[in-house]
């Protein structure tokens, strides 16, 4: 009978630079981005692909890998990236939650002992989205034939697009348009004040993009905008009928991968790593279709609550910025189960900016966003944090970690 393992620790967490959408990421498939993620990792902390027993990734948008039916992503990665052939993989794709599923796959699987050393993470090229065309497989009739961009409006076939649900839950919390406006903006400057300092350069490895006949190290982000002002914020028409979001509070269409090298006691000392930060727990909660906004605030608030903490236990917050709508709304909920003060809630999320200014590849964000909060732990000696996220009808998932001190 196998024995449950008492935990479960990071000893690895990167990701690459994300790119915009068409830009220096669209020729990658979502596979080879992994692959080249995966052997930067192996020659960055020594870990030889040999000792790697799982690889779980989340993709969305797995037509950009080329393949026809099940273009099974990390299966595909893990081979190009010279793992053995022998290691089990999963393909996650539960919308924006995906990458946390991905974590919560690998954590499950070193837990009950059926791995010692698991990749978990994401892969996306949301660039690489092909037109669909749904009529001549059979022929089509005289006349025009049209293609379908499956990436407008944002949304899912007989519901609302993803930012009217977000707008109406919003003007219900009382988060204005303007109020939106301000964090985007906000957004923005924090990830850049973060550049400064050097924050994000120890997150990402470079990727190597193929230009004619050479090779051009991308080290950086690619969609922040470092130009943006609050009044050119203000002066953005809203999209898809929504009541508030507009393409500057919201995130762009983005391609990039990240990954975390999870592994128990046994497989720290066989691959010869020293933890970052324990992964203390998980939380998946499901709201009504249209009330993406305010699921991340019910996850971090379950998490809490089962973990037998409170937010002033907790050093930094990250929640998805799919909108700024949703860090807004969430810490509303939040508040209304802390003696914390909504300013102080809200100064805990994000800190270094989100997703409006980095971009949101969507089936790695959910693991990006945990990467992101450990680094910012690590610099800060140590403490908890969670990391939370909305999906694609409503699912919110979170990660409780506790980062252990230098």
């Amino acid at each position: 009978m196998k024995t449950m393992l008492d935990k479960v620790f990071i000893a690895a967490a990167y990701r690459t630079p994300i790119g915009k959408f068409g830009g220096a990421l669209r020729d990658f498939t979502p596979n080879d981005l992994a692959a080249e993620l995966f052997r930067k990792l192996f020659k960055k902390i020594g870990l030889e692909p040999a000792a790697v027993d799982q690889v779980h990734l989340g993709c969305c948008t797995q037509c950009a890998a080329n393949e026809g039916v099940a273009p099974i992503i990390a299966r595909q990665a893990l081979l190009k990236a010279g793992i053995p052939h022998t290691a089990l993989s999963s393909t996650v794709d539960r919308a924006c939650t995906s990458g946390t599923y991905a974590l919560k796959t690998g954590f499950d699987a070193i837990r009950l002992g059926e791995a010692e050393v698991v990749l978990a993470g994401g892969a996306e090229v949301m660039s690489r989205t092909p037109y669909l065309d749904r009529a001549t497989r059979y022929g089509a009739r005289i006349g025009k034939v049209s293609l379908e961009d499956p990436l407008f409006p944002l949304g899912y076939l007989d519901y609302s697009p993803v930012a009217v649900d977000a707008g109406v839950v919003a003007l219900e919390y009382g988060v204005t348009r303007e109020m939106q406006d301000q964090w985007a903006y906000a957004s923005q400057m924090k990830y850049q004040a973060a550049k400064g300092q050097g924050k994000w350069a120890e997150e990402i490895l470079p990727v190597d993009v193929p230009r004619k006949k050479e090779l051009l190290s991308m080290t950086e982000d690619e969609f922040p905008k470092a130009d943006t002002t609050l009044e050119n914020l203000t002066r953005l028409p809203t999209v898809f009928g929504s009541a508030t979001v507009t393409a500057g509070n919201a995130p762009g269409l983005n391609d990039g991968a990240t990954v975390l090298v999870l592994a128990g006691e046994r497989g720290l000392k066989k691959i010869g790593l020293t933890p970052l930060a324990e992964i203390i727990g998980f939380e998946f909660v499901c709201g009504k279709p249209d009330r993406i906004a305010e699921v991340p605030g019910f996850s971090i608030k379950n998490l809490l609550e089962k973990n037998k903490l409170a937010l002033e236990d907790i050093e930094c917050v990250e929640i998805n910025e799919a909108f700024a709508a949703m860090p807004l709304v969430s810490s509303i909920v939040l508040g209304r189960h802390s003696s914390l003060s909504l300013e102080a809630i809200r100064a805990k999320i994000n800190v270094n900016g989100g997703s409006v200014a980095i971009g949101h590849p969507v089936g790695i964000t959910g693991a990006r966003i945990v990467v992101t909060l450990l680094h910012e732990l690590r610099r800060r000696k140590g403490g908890y944090g969670v990391a939370a996220i909305c999906g694609g009808l409503a699912q919110g998932d979170s990660v409780l970690i506790k980062v252990l001190p230098r």
